[in-house]
């Protein structure tokens, strides 16, 4: 495998990112009335202008030819043909065939995975619907009120995303999630449920994942302890491969939903995982969730580089990241249902190519993926933006909104729209000097008022925005979006050679805390630890003796 640094499309791409660095962004526009429709494009219900970009036709150029010397349509082909490309682990990776038609084919091991892909949706349909019209019952004989879905990383982050999303679409249960093993998170969530009403979904693929067992563990206990045995099976199911862990825990089998090693846990929210967002918002609305994914799968695999959308954006991070020096990334959204979106897209991007590792095994001269960020942009505006906007950094920053709220009124959604496009414009134009110069005068401040103020009111621009419209935050447009960050990732995995589909970086940490966790409780002394951890595991160790105490 030929280092990334040693082609020559690379010292290209260098020279050209040099260039770029030096476009003056507003008198780019004021010299080319045509650049915002030229660098603008449209597919799958999306609409992306990326006209605010420190670009020009021959800097693109550049780009497109790096990722064709890196064989991305070769990588492209061989994702979308079931070929293991996650080398690491020895799988194919094939989330797209999860919202595949169900006419399609799609070979993994000489096998056509989409029947099977359909087969478990259609018994989710099924199910989804017997407890949407209140046949599922409880152990009283009473309807579901409260769903439950206990996971962590991608079993969790995908369907709260997507649930808080489509809150417009759903409305029949309160959803709840939980993740993080500590037990304030549950415990402040089952105080707020009726064990009559509560459908638990416990997501563990192999179900041994710690914090989901415990947190799964914790309810189970909760619900027996006011009802029997028997009512486990009528108010948890499960997702997961392992039928006799899970037959243990007292969970019908029947009441399993699978998946396959070729999908990854931040890949996943289109599988059996999503079902707490089919729950939320039925079988109609999760096809189109599906299909808009699909659209943009299509695109991705079918349309020119020049013209492919998740490839657009992925050269325009490579960009940053390795021609100007960026090392973070800002997601925008000004939708308050898209509120979850930044948090979902840490773990796609920074899980998927926070590596140094290229698929060689040697280690990398150059930047991987950046610290992705963000926060609704509203709200950022009061917080963050300050550095966006005057500070010393370099931050490429997406801006997403639908152009359309039925949620709101038409006049906040009027005030929203205006907010979300006068900060892309402020970001690019700035405010000069003379400007700055002119609005002070104006306010009638003397000559020395004007000159000690006026460095502080001066706004740099060129800061590089990328701005996404939606038509409205629907299912359909909501699959779209994601799945143009999802082949996003893959492309910029694919330009830096390293595996985006495992996770080594996940486990030293969990295989640590096992060894600390019987040190806590056993009393022995700390060992082959260095000495701030032993210090530290003392005075945990002391300080969970006289909770003991203050209980007991």
């Amino acid at each position: 495998m030929t280092s990334l640094t040693r082609l020559p499309e690379w010292q290209t791409f260098v020279q050209r990112a040099h260039e770029a660095a030096e476009i003056n962004l507003r008198e780019a526009f004021n010299q080319d009335a045509g650049r915002s429709e030229r660098y603008s494009l449209e597919s799958s219900g999306l609409f992306l202008d990326y006209s605010r970009h420190l670009i020009n036709d021959s800097v693109l150029s550049a780009l497109f030819s790096l990722a064709r010397a890196c064989n991305l349509e070769d990588l492209r082909d061989a994702m979308f043909g079931g070929e293991a490309i996650n080398m690491t682990e020895g799988r194919a990776v094939l989330h797209t065939a999860l919202r595949a038609p169900r006419e399609a084919s799609i070979t993994v091991n000489g096998e056509n995975v989409v029947p099977q892909v359909h087969a478990v949706l259609d018994r989710m349909y099924a199910f989804s619907e017997h407890v949407r019209n209140g046949n599922w019952k409880g152990y009283t004989g009473k309807s579901i009120t409260d769903i439950v879905n206990i996971g962590i990383g991608g079993s969790d982050l995908g369907p709260f995303m997507a649930t808080e999303a489509l809150k417009d679409a759903g409305g029949r249960f309160k959803l709840h999630f939980v993740s993080t093993v500590d037990g304030w998170q549950i415990n402040h969530i089952l105080a707020q449920l009726d064990p009559e009403t509560t459908l638990f979904i416990v997501a563990s693929k192999t179900f041994t994942t710690q914090e989901t067992l415990t947190n799964a563990r914790a309810a189970r206990a909760w619900l027996v302890q006011q009802a029997d045995e028997a009512a486990v099976a009528k108010h948890f199911v499960a997702v997961s491969t392992n039928a006799t862990a899970v037959g243990a825990f007292g969970i019908d089998t029947n009441n399993m939903f699978g998946f396959w090693d070729w999908v990854g846990g931040r890949y996943s929210m289109w599988s059996a995982i999503g079902l707490p967002i089919l729950l939320a918002i039925g079988t109609d609305h999760f096809k189109s969730l599906l299909a808009g994914a699909h659209a943009m799968d299509t695109h991705f695999r079918t349309a020119p580089l020049e013209q492919n959308m998740p490839v657009i954006l992925a050269l325009l991070g490579v960009l940053y990241v390795n021609g100007m020096g960026s090392q973070s990334h800002l997601i925008s959204p000004y939708n308050q249902p898209l509120h979850r979106l930044p948090a979902y897209l840490q773990q796609l991007d920074m899980e998927s190519n926070g590596k140094r590792i290229r698929l060689d095994g040697e280690a990398v001269d150059y930047d991987t993926g950046p610290v992705i960020w963000g926060e609704p942009g509203i709200n950022a505006q009061h917080a963050y933006y300050q550095l966006v906007h005057q500070g010393t950094r370099l931050i490429p920053a997406d801006f997403i909104a639908a152009l359309d709220n039925p949620g709101s009124s038409e006049h906040h959604h009027t005030i929203l729209l205006a907010n979300f496009l006068a900060q892309t414009e402020a970001l690019m134009k700035g405010k000069t000097a003379e400007e700055a110069r002119s609005e002070l005068k104006a306010q009638g401040l003397a000559d020395d008022a004007i000159e000690r103020l006026l460095p502080h009111k001066i706004f740099p621009g060129n800061r590089p925005t990328s701005t996404i419209l939606l038509k409205k935050v629907d299912p359909f447009h909501l699959g779209s979006l994601i799945a143009l960050y999802e082949h996003k990732v893959f492309v910029q995995g694919s330009i830096w050679g390293v595996n985006s589909y495992d996770q080594w970086g996940v486990e030293l940490g969990k295989q640590l805390a096992k060894t600390i966790e019987n040190e806590l409780t056993s009393g022995n002394d700390a060992v082959q630890h260095d000495s701030s951890t032993t210090q530290l595991i003392m005075r945990a160790r002391a300080a969970l003796q006289d909770r003991k105490v203050d209980r007991s």
